[in-house]
């Protein structure tokens, strides 16, 4: 089985930013991959923040921003519970990082995913035994 990588909320809104043309274009590329190669990991955060995103920064409808959101639902989903919550404020803590990023590693690293792909982390660092890659 090939590697699962999970995948941030930042990479989902590229891939339907059309005013982010580069961007868009490589998000939308990685994630075909992925998801047909059924490699592709997010968690219930992930899905939150991206419906969030999507109605106000993209201005998606919310019933299509939805949608976007039941298909996200259909990859392998970290459901994240309180222990989970727990351990990404030890992340927080030790590695000074944002609760919400330490979140994002810990659903990644809990999920068995070798990479995390984010632009809100620093590229090639490894936290939790996950390596972030930015892959823009």
């Amino acid at each position: 089985m090939s590697e699962r990588v999970f995948i941030d909320t930042n990479v989902f809104v590229y891939a339907d930013d059309a005013g982010a043309k580069t961007k868009r274009v490589r998000a939308r590329e990685m994630l075909s991959e992925l998801i047909r190669d059924r490699r592709a990991v997010v968690s219930t955060q992930v899905m939150q923040e991206y419906y969030a995103a999507a109605i106000e920064k993209l201005r998606l409808p919310p019933n299509k921003a939805r949608s976007r959101v039941e298909r996200l639902s259909r990859l392998d989903t970290i459901v994240i519970r309180p222990t989970i919550i727990l351990a990404a404020i030890d992340l927080h803590r030790l590695h000074s990082l944002s609760f919400w990023d330490a979140l994002v590693v810990k659903s990644a690293s809990i999920a068995g995913c070798a990479r995390l792909l984010s632009e809100d982390l620093a590229d090639g660092q490894v936290i939790d035994g996950v390596k972030i890659e930015n892959p823009f």
